[in-house]
This record gives C-alpha cells, structure tokens and sequence, in this order.
C-alpha cells in the first residue's frame, strides 16, 4: 500500500515577491500551511541580489530600484527591512553628450546650448509637440509632449533596440511612464517613496521567509508539475508564464529576453578613471547611463551608486536586449494590441480554473514594478482570507 500524499493548503509557484507576500501573509494570518516551489536555485525572482566573486553586491537581472506612492506597500515591507533612500539618476549618451533625463529644464538647456527658464521651455514644447488629443501609441504619447526633436533623441532609438519593435507599435504606457518636467528635478522617478532594503534584498526575503516559520516548506530547483503531482493542496497560487501554464495551447506569448555583461574594475583602475566619472570608486558619473542609438547595448548600470556599499572595487553591468525564446528568461510581456489578443485568450482560460490564482507579472502578462505586484498579492490574499 502506498503511503499517502503530504498535504498543504496552499501550493505557491514563484518564490519572487508575489509568491513570497502570499506565503507570508497565508501563513502568519491564516495559519495555512505552504508549499513554494521555485524553479531557480535562490529565492526573490529577477529582485534577488548577491555579492559576486569581487565583492561587489549586484543585481544579477537587472537594477532593481523600488519606489512607490502607497503608504500600505511601505509599512508592509518595513516589517521585514529597514531602507536607505534612494534618489535614482540617469543620464543619457548621445553624440558624446550625457544628457540629463528625464527630460526637465536642464536637459532642455544643453539642447539649446545656453541658460533658459521654465517659461521658455514650456512655451518651446506647446509651438513644437504634436497635438494628439488621445494618443494610442508609445510614439504619438511622446510626440504629444515634447515633439519629434526630443523623441528621435531619447526615445526612438532606445525603444527600437530594447523592444524590437517601432514606437507607434507599442502601447502608449511603455514610453508613457516616464515623467516630462519643466523645472529642474533630475530623478528618474516621481514616486514619493524612493529606497533600497538597507542590507539587500535578499535579506529581505530571507526575513519574510523566516516570518513564515513551520507552516512553509520551501522547495528550489523544482518543477512545479512534478510537485503538483506529488502532494495534495487545496489551492494553487501561480506566478509563473501564463502561457506556460496551459502548456502554449493558444501560442506562445511573445516577450522580450536580455543579455548582461559584466565588467569589475579594481581599485586601482577605478583611480585612473575618476578624471572621466567624477568620482572616486566608480566607473562612470551616473547609476545609470541610456545608449538609445550609437551602441547595440541599451544601458550601463552601476548598481553601487544606489545601494551606496563601502568597497573599493566595482561592476558595471552593459545590458543588451534579446529576443525570447526557449531557455532565456522572460523578462517583459510587450504591451501591444497583437499581443494582449493571444493574453485574452489564455486570460478566459485562467477564469475557468477552480480554486486557483494567477498572479504578477507574467501571470496576468503585464509590466508591473515591485510594489505593484506586492500590492497585488495583498489585495488578492484579501480576497482568499475572506473565503477562510
């Protein structure tokens, strides 16, 4: 006689911040029993940072910088860290030029190559943008702010190399989000909370597991299939591709992958290089620097200018966008009308599923930050805390 199947309440696929909110929250209010499987070989999904072999703390998929307006995603996640604030900056290279973006009021005076004011550029973008009273594209939101000059320059290029696909293609919120300004806030983002886990994020996460204690069980390298098959759970909790979920029965999903280089520097090289970053212990002048035409890589990250780590080395990071396909990761669901057409296919699927959630990014095959998928699973752990 076989020995019966282990039991758990809840079967949670994705160990990234959707899947580790929902664990914490069935577990510590509920006092549900968990079984998260995560397919990778750490916990955090594309947030998980770690120290590489030059003692650099990296972010191995990609700068992760957290913000957010909601007061509830904050006293939430300050449970399980403590923060240093953040104020992220970019710059733009194009025609040897660093150009302040986004773009405010002193990009707009080394476009004009003198002193201006927030009268002049205000009235310089309503005699050259395009009026375009609802724009439906990526290309026609810019065009309606700032004009064809400013968008060949930031946005055209950059867009064409990390989606593969041209502006007009694209849905209007992929070049949408980022803010115009007329005065003279450099920060790339607006968000009124703007900050980095103090220790990490993977401290983070560890804290939130730790929070979880017996009633979580913690699998990684592990297919969920086979997981699936190998207990019985009364609720299953997916974060994982939709698509994959129903095994590519309507297609696959088209998403966008990307390659990344690193490149440490020791001290003593970083020495020689202060005259052209500005700065001693680091390689370039800004986090993050946008390279929307003359390079094929998209950006250079350097991480350490935001986590703000005490060492004498660092690493940069030049990111290269990459087409999707077996084997790579899926890094962004690519918002346009072809695309969300097959999504609403596997979308009517996911609601005929019984006792079963699917949840975050590419669950729901949309580009969310990390507080909005954290507050995402809030939101849906209250809808699954009222049927208990």
């Amino acid at each position: 006689m076989s020995a019966a199947k282990p039991h758990f309440d809840f079967l949670i696929v994705g160990a990234g911040f959707s899947g580790l909110t929902m664990a914490e929250r069935i577990t510590t209010q509920l006092g549900k029993t968990c079984l998260l499987v995560e397919k990778r070989n750490h916990i955090g999904g594309n947030a998980h940072d770690r120290i590489n072999d030059h003692g650099v703390l990296i972010h191995p998929y990609g700068p992760h910088y957290f913000r957010t307006n909601s007061q509830r995603i904050v006293d939430y996640l300050s449970q399980f860290t403590k923060w240093h604030p953040v104020d992220y900056e970019i710059r733009v290279s194009d025609g040897g030029v660093l150009w302040q973006f986004p773009i405010n009021l002193n990009t707009f005076e080394q476009f004009l190559g003198r002193t201006s004011t927030t009268d002049e550029m205000e009235k310089w973008l309503a005699e050259n943008r395009t009026p375009i009273a609802n724009p439906a594209n990526s290309e026609e939101v810019i065009l309606s702010q700032v004009g064809r000059a400013l968008y060949e320059k930031f946005f055209e290029g950059y867009t064409l190399k990390q989606w593969n696909r041209h502006p007009r293609d694209l849905d209007a919120s992929v070049c949408g989000r980022i803010p115009i300004r007329t005065n003279r806030d450099n920060r790339y983002l607006q968000e009124n909370f703007q900050a980095l886990p103090a220790d990490g994020y993977e401290s983070l996460f560890r804290n939130m597991i730790a929070a979880c204690g017996d009633l979580l069980t913690l699998e990684l390298e592990t297919d969920f299939r086979k997981s699936a098959t190998a207990i019985r759970y009364d609720h299953l909790i997916y974060t994982g591709p939709v698509d994959s979920f129903f095994e590519h029965c309507h297609g696959p999903l088209p998403y966008r992958s990307l390659r990344f280089e690193p490149e440490s520097f020791t001290a003593t090289q970083l020495k020689e290089r202060s005259e052209i970053s500005g700065k001693q212990g680091f390689w370039q002048s800004a986090m993050q620097i946008n390279y929307p035409n003359e390079e094929s890589f998209t950006r250079i990250v350097e991480i350490k200018h935001a986590t703000r780590q005490d060492c004498p080395q660092t690493t940069i990071v030049r990111e290269y966008p990459d087409a999707f396909e077996p084997g790579k990761e899926p890094y962004y669901p690519i918002p346009a009308p072809d695309t969300q057409a097959i999504y609403a296919k596997y979308r009517e699927l996911a609601a005929t599923q019984a006792n079963t959630t699917f949840l975050g990014r590419l669950a729901t095959y949309r580009y969310y930050n990390m507080d909005q998928v954290t507050g995402m699973a809030l939101t849906k752990f209250d809808h699954i805390a009222a049927k208990y």
